[in-house]
């Protein structure tokens, strides 16, 4: 029996998606799935019953099977010049291609296939949240495979995965950190950083400039290696940040930032003898950072919590969220929000006493 559902969709930006999603059931399960995504309920609608009126007038397409294994299928978007990948996504389908549940074929692929996959995944050490990337990527993959390359494969044994994964905890969204480096810490990374750059003169990696900038400037690292200087404006002491990731948008997301707390001198005294200011690999200066804290025994402090400590640090000295959120590019403030309010708990009892006090004053 086939069927459609319209469901509305709020988008990040405030506006309203519809997604109809058609489905055909036999015998208890789902036999084929659809849907599209319209700006208008009435078009999702006319859509969903135009569909079903097309499979019960003429039956399931013939989905001939395909003998593509999956590694296959991920190699090709690896090397197609017109898929934009992202470093997460590229590394993710590369280790997907090299698991056992790359050599399957696309056709032949099944949930337990896939719950396997989570459990070996999460037997070697894997969060689920990092599962849920795999699950992710190869739902994307399995559904792209028609559209871009004709390959016959569908979506839906993921999907059929879903209940599994949860009730087993193989899949889940990321824990919000709250980790922040220490006075002490940073200063023995610095003392760490200095010698592997003494011992390694060669790489000319910055690291101590880069782990200061990259606290002071509250930027990703790969942000920070992505600076030129034609992007420094003297004017206003700031920088354009190309591309800064925004989930609604994959690129050309340009913010100027102001460079505050001393990022500015150390942005002035790097050599100009590249486009770039910082033209350096990122991965290296995170892995010579990961080697450095590994060495000094520092636990559980990732590259990417010198962000949190940034704009912790702005707010200690009295920035507002917005004006945090100008440094950070923070599109959703409540990130921002939680950061603050894990600063300052007693904030709210701080007022109440103080407006108390004032009741009080006013009273005698």
């Amino acid at each position: 029996m086939a069927f459609y559902r319209v469901e509305p969709r709020v988008r990040a930006d405030g506006t309203t998606r519809y997604k109809c999603t058609v489905r055909v059931k036999q015998k208890g399960k789902i036999v084929y799935s659809d849907y599209r995504t319209f700006t208008k309920n009435a078009a999702a609608d006319a859509w969903g019953k135009q569909r079903v009126a097309e499979l019960e007038r003429s039956g399931l397409p013939n989905l001939s099977p395909s003998s593509t294994p999956l590694f296959e299928l991920i190699n090709k978007y690896l090397s197609d010049p017109h898929v934009q990948l992202g470093r997460t996504k590229k590394y993710v389908l590369e280790m997907l291609a090299d698991s056992d549940l790359g050599r399957i074929n696309i056709s032949d692929i099944k949930p337990h296939h896939i719950v396997k996959h989570c459990k070996q995944r999460r037997e070697a050490g894997a969060g689920p949240s990092t599962v849920s990337h795999d699950i992710s990527y190869l739902r994307w993959a399995l559904k792209m495979a028609k559209p871009s390359y004709g390959y016959e494969s569908s979506e839906l044994p993921v999907i059929e995965s879903y209940p599994a994964l949860h009730d087993q905890n193989l899949i889940g969204k990321s824990e919000r950190r709250s980790r922040r480096p220490t006075s002490e810490e940073i200063e023995k990374l610095k003392v760490g950083l200095k010698l592997r750059m003494d011992q390694r003169a060669s790489s000319g990696i910055p690291y101590i400039d880069l782990l200061e900038f990259s606290i002071l400037s509250c930027m990703r690292i790969g942000e920070v290696c992505r600076i030129r200087w034609d992007d420094v404006d003297d004017e206003q002491k700031a920088v354009m940040v190309r591309d800064r990731k925004d989930p609604r948008k994959k690129s050309g997301n340009h913010m100027i930032v102001p460079l505050l707390g001393g990022s500015w001198e150390i942005l002035q005294r790097q050599k100009k003898t590249d486009e770039k200011v910082f033209p350096y690999n990122e991965r290296s200066v995170t892995a010579g950072f990961q080697r450095v804290r590994n060495d000094l025994g520092i636990i559980d402090l990732r590259y990417h919590d010198l962000r949190r400590e940034g704009a912790s640090r702005l707010f200690e000295k009295g920035y507002t969220i917005d004006e945090v959120a100008q440094v950070t590019g923070h599109r959703n403030i409540n990130t921002l929000w939680q950061v603050y309010t894990e600063l300052f708990p007693k904030r709210l009892h701080d007022k109440e006493k103080k407006q108390k006090h004032l009741e009080s004053s006013n009273q005698s």
